[in-house]
């Protein structure tokens, strides 16, 4: 049945945009696994990171990889979308500008993936939905 046969009021959703973290232990061999998602949706000035670490996937494509150091990278993103003086400079910076920052293309073991569009009623939801689905 749907919300309107229902009688009850449809939710309101909006335009979210995703991005998913990319771990690439070693550039010169571009093989990646995802490890994290970065969520915004700029109707609720919301912006998001959940990540989830694969050890074993990460040690697979290189035995020598800095595991904390993979790690410490994945929490950095995390504390910059909080925001709050944890996130450094870009404390000052709004949600928007936290995500375009973070999902601005590097060559470093934590990459961003390209950028995916959808509707959400719940961003929050969205981000936890899309680290079960993609990274998990």
């Amino acid at each position: 049945m749907s919300e309107r046969t229902l009688g009850t009021r449809p939710r309101e959703q909006d335009v979210f945009e995703y991005v998913l973290l990319r771990v690439v232990p070693r550039v010169e061999r571009g093989e990646c696994f995802n490890a994290g998602v970065l969520v915004y949706c700029r109707a609720r000035s919301f912006v998001a990171a959940r990540t989830h670490l694969d050890e074993t996937k990460l040690l697979a494509l290189d035995p020598e990889a800095d595991v904390a150091g993979v790690r410490a990278a994945l929490r950095a993103v995390e504390r910059v979308c909080a925001g709050g003086e944890a996130a450094g400079q870009a404390a000052r910076d709004d949600a928007g500008r936290r995500f375009r920052w973070l999902i601005a293309p590097r060559s470093t073991v934590v990459q961003p993936g390209p950028v995916h569009t959808g509707l959400t009623a719940d961003p929050g939801s969205e981000a936890e939905r899309l680290l079960d689905l993609l990274v998990k």
